[in-house]
């Protein structure tokens, strides 16, 4: 069945994230000045490499079975998917707990191969009182495509955060507004907000003010960091000030 081949990707992609999930806890060090992270991140790509095309597999494999149906031992089936239910929807329950990108998508693959198990047992009752062996093709066919409408996004959103990408859970507009909304705020440059791991954002900006207004950093640089915090960014923010225009010009000026 297309979904033995599915199960060694499970087997291969948890074996990996489980890996780097443990490497991303390690703390920052000389090599690493950010920590460890991204790791976790790499660990999640891996796993949706396996599962899209481990995907695309079963539709492979499936699709000639469709055009040509096969006899199926639904009494083995029967009993391997009981099984299978029980130790996929543990292994989810565990992973629910989880706040990192990689463990959501592996608890995204335990709840799709839970709701796929259910499926097999389903298909191996009908079959104990009609010889519809298309029933097995079709099954495979509609987790694959399931798998895929689950799993691609996540991908994309992993990639994104890998590339710098903005946040998803921060509004990038806004927060400019209302930093540029400050009264000693003339205008700002560098700025940068940016996921370590899909969790902890982080910022860098810089701000241009008038002379007359320096002693007032301190004050300007605790209002950003609020509207920071308030817009998501929370853990990582570098404020720089300036009070010279050509230095400001020589970052990106956002919006311009």
């Amino acid at each position: 069945m297309s979904d033995a081949v599915h199960d060694l990707g499970d087997s291969i992609s948890i074996g990996f994230a489980w890996f780097f999930q443990g490497y991303s806890e390690k703390k920052q060090d000389e090599r690493f000045t950010f920590g460890y992270n991204r790791f976790s991140l790499l660990g999640a790509l891996i796993t949706g490499v396996v599962l899209i095309s481990g995907s695309f597999f079963m539709i492979y494999r499936s699709v000639p079975r469709l055009l040509d149906p096969q006899p199926v031992n639904y009494s083995g089936m029967f009993w391997l998917s009981l099984v299978a239910i029980a130790l996929n929807g543990y292994a989810a329950w565990i992973l629910s707990k989880g706040t990192s990108k990689n463990e959501g998508m592996l608890n995204l693959h335990m709840l799709e191969d839970v709701l796929g198990w259910i499926g097999v047992l389903i298909v191996s009752i009908l079959m104990n009182f009609t010889e519809a062996y298309r029933l097995d093709p079709i099954l495979s066919i509609l987790i694959a495509l399931y798998i895929l409408y689950k799993t691609v996004p996540e991908f994309f959103s992993t990639m994104k955060i890998l590339l710098n990408g903005s946040p998803e859970n921060v509004n990038v507009e806004n927060l400019a507004n209302s930093i540029n909304n400050i009264p000693a705020v003339k205008d700002l440059s560098h700025f940068h907000i940016w996921s370590l791991d899909g969790e902890e954002n982080a910022l860098i900006v810089t701000v241009l003010i008038d002379s007359s207004d320096i002693n007032k950093t301190r004050e300007i640089k605790e209002e950003i960091a609020e509207l920071a915090h308030t817009s998501g960014v929370k853990d990582h923010i570098t404020i720089e000030i300036t009070t010279s225009k050509d230095e400001l010009e020589k970052g990106y000026a956002y919006g311009s």
